[in-house]
Order: structure tokens, then sequence, then C-alpha cells
């Protein structure tokens, strides 16, 4: 770009930040930069510093912020990936954002969300990791206009610099609404219900895999997911959510 075209670029945007200033993600308040929230939505939004659970990413009462320790429910039934992060408790702000981002049409939230993500898992990868998201049924995609998981891991992949396999995975058959439901019968009814893209089997044998999706509650869509990879001969799978269902310690 010559420096007349970096100049006119320049006034235009300095253009629309009169005519359209940033606003809070959350509130809508003004920001000083786009994509951002404001002091009091950052900070009433419960992100998840220091001590979590290495497996499920709830938050942890004491200890260090680099302690590989697991929650009660991860010691007593271990789920089948290797590790786990969240970026943020799936309440106040943080499930106002996620449900703005999956039913509100709000896909700018993901580039924001997407950095958050990317500082989760900092050093946890490696570099020949493929980075997929929970799959919808085509159904539901198709009324809701986007899978917001995709849109998070494609972006996260840009950050981290690794492969984003939107398709990776596939639901095949539609599954009834979780909510409600408990644990166990979460863990039943997703049982079996995603599985790999055939076109890409020959691509995840052997390689570690980051599975992304909007939420956590009983990790029993990421249980399933993970046994679709595993049974396709990946390698060890990473999950990352950014919110998690849970109660600050």
């Amino acid at each position: 770009m010559g420096r007349i075209d970096r100049h006119f670029a320049g006034l235009v945007q300095t253009t629309l930040r009169l005519i359209y200033p940033p606003r809070c993600l959350a509130c809508g308040g003004l920001v000083e930069s786009d994509f951002g929230l404001c002091g009091d939505c950052w900070r009433d939004t419960p992100f998840i510093g220091g001590t979590a659970c290495d497996s499920c990413g709830v938050p942890l009462p004491g200890g260090e912020a680099t302690e590989r320790a697991r929650c009660d429910q991860c010691l007593r039934d271990p789920p089948p990936w290797a590790r786990g992060r969240a970026v943020m408790l799936y309440q106040g702000v943080a499930r106002r954002l996620v449900m703005q981002l999956k039913h509100g049409d709000r896909q700018d939230i993901a580039a924001p969300a997407a950095h958050w993500l990317a500082e989760a898992v900092a050093g946890l990868l490696p570099v020949d990791t493929l980075v997929a998201p929970v799959p919808l049924h085509r159904w539901r995609r198709v009324r809701r206009g986007y899978n917001q998981s995709a849109l998070l891991s494609r972006r996260l992949a840009g950050h981290l610099g690794l492969c984003d396999l939107p398709d990776l995975l596939q639901r095949p058959h539609a599954t009834p609404s979780l909510d409600g439901k408990t644990r166990a019968e979460r863990h039943r009814i997703l049982s079996g219900a995603l599985r790999v893209n055939p076109r890409h089997a020959a691509v995840v044998a052997g390689r570690p895999v980051l599975l992304v999706d909007d939420v956590m509650t009983s990790g029993a869509t990421f249980s399933a997911a993970t046994e679709a990879l595993h049974a396709a001969g990946s390698g060890p799978v990473t999950v990352l959510a950014l919110a998690r269902v849970g109660k600050a310690p």
C-alpha cells in the first residue's frame, strides 16, 4: 500500500470512528477500542484465573496458577480428553455474551473471545495440533445461520497459527435438547452422536486435536467428540470452552 493509500485509509478509519465510536460488547457503552469491554463489564465478567482443574477448567480454591490440579468430579470420573480449559464462568456478563453470540447474531463477539481463548491455552499445544469446533446438526445450523463454535475456532486457529478444520467432526443425527437433563442423561443422549468426517480420517490419524465449544456444562458433548476422534486414531485431545458452568471457588 502506497503512502497516499495509507493516508486515505487512515482518514476513512478516523471518520468511521467519529460516526460509529467503539462500544462495549456487553452493555453498549463507549470504550477506547473496538471489540472491548468497558471497565464495569470487565470487572463483572467472571474470567477464570488462578488455579483451575486441568481436565475441565473449573476454578479451584488455593494452589498456584501453574499447578496441574483436578476437581473432585474429574477425579471420580476422569474425562476421555487429556486437558481442558475455559475462559470464564457461565454466569452474569459472560452468560449474556455467550447467548448474544449463540442466538443474537452477535458474530462480532467471536473476535475478542478468540483472543481470550488463545490466552487460556497458551503454551499447551504442540505445533501440529488441529483445531476443530463442536459441530451442529445441519438443520440447526441452517436455522441459526452459522455455528458459533466454528466462528471461535477459525479465529482462534489464526491467533495460534494452527490448522482449523471446521468440518472435522459431523453430527449426522439431530439430538434432543439437553436443557434440564441430568449429567447421566446428557452423556447417554450424546453417546455415539458425533463422528469424524471420512474425508479427514487420514489427516487426523496420530494428530493432537483442540476441540472448541461455546459452553461446557457436563462435558457430555466434549466426551462424545473425543471418543469419535480416538476411534479415528487421533492423538491426545484438548478441550476449550468460552464459558464453563460451575461455581467460583
